[in-house]
């Protein structure tokens, strides 16, 4: 049974995420406090952690910056803004999504199912990724076996999703990929559910890490009324 870890100290939501979690298959342990949901990470497995952004004694930002110290678990924030500045936060943070309150329970749901889904097809793919260790184009060299990328030689902070969608890119390259394909692989198989605006933040977060001038991209080009497209080639090197 998947389980989660939920941190949310509104009790009267929690009682009814406690619910429909339960009847969706989860097994969910519920933290009020950050201290509490980092004794519960440390002592147990999670396939997916469920953030309140404000708690009493700290934040869910600052919880999900420890988890990625050690895990790539999926994290999604439960937010009440949602204003760019406080999504690009998250994903800087190490999050996956995120979910603006109040919100429909069947959204929340795909979305959790979509992201262990995510997760499972990543940890399968890193086997797939064996056969080429090393991905080289131009400056930037992508390690998929040790998730680490370089640029000139020097590591790149990169994100889990931001860390995929590269790889992503660099696996097709001078291919033009469609935002729609781009969320297929990075989220749910069909889309649903997932704020299109989200794409377009990784996606220029992306840029910012890579690109001499970010305005104008020269590797991560937009490709008009199609999509993207990383635009050098790439390839497995010894």
């Amino acid at each position: 049974m998947p389980r989660i870890l939920l941190l949310e100290d509104d009790e009267v939501l929690t009682m009814g995420l406690l619910y429909a979690l339960k009847e969706a298959g989860y097994e969910t342990d519920h933290a009020k406090t950050v201290a509490e949901a980092r004794r519960l990470f440390a002592a147990d497995r999670y396939d997916c952690l469920l953030l309140d952004v404000l708690l009493s004694d700290g934040s869910g930002f600052d919880f999900c910056r420890s988890v990625r110290a050690s895990s790539a678990v999926p994290v999604l924030f439960l937010t009440a803004c949602d204003e760019e500045v406080n999504v690009v936060q998250g994903l800087d943070y190490g999050g996956d999504d995120y979910i603006t309150k109040p919100f429909r329970v069947r959204e929340l749901l795909s979305r959790i199912k979509a992201n262990v889904r995510r997760s499972e097809a990543a940890a399968a793919a890193d086997g797939e990724a064996s056969a080429a260790a090393k991905l080289v184009s131009g400056a930037v060299t992508l390690l998929p076996l040790e998730t680490r990328a370089l640029l000139n030689g020097e590591p790149i902070d990169l994100t889990p999703v931001e860390f995929k969608l590269l790889l992503l890119f660099m696996r097709h390259p001078l291919q033009t990929l469609t935002r729609e394909q781009l969320l297929g692989k990075l989220f749910d198989e069909q889309g649903e559910f997932v704020d299109d605006n989200t794409l377009s933040v990784y996606i220029r977060r992306l840029r910012e890490k890579l690109e001499d001038q970010p305005s104008q991209p020269e590797r991560i080009v937009t490709v008009r009324g199609a999509g993207y497209k990383w635009n050098q080639r790439s390839g497995p090197h010894a």
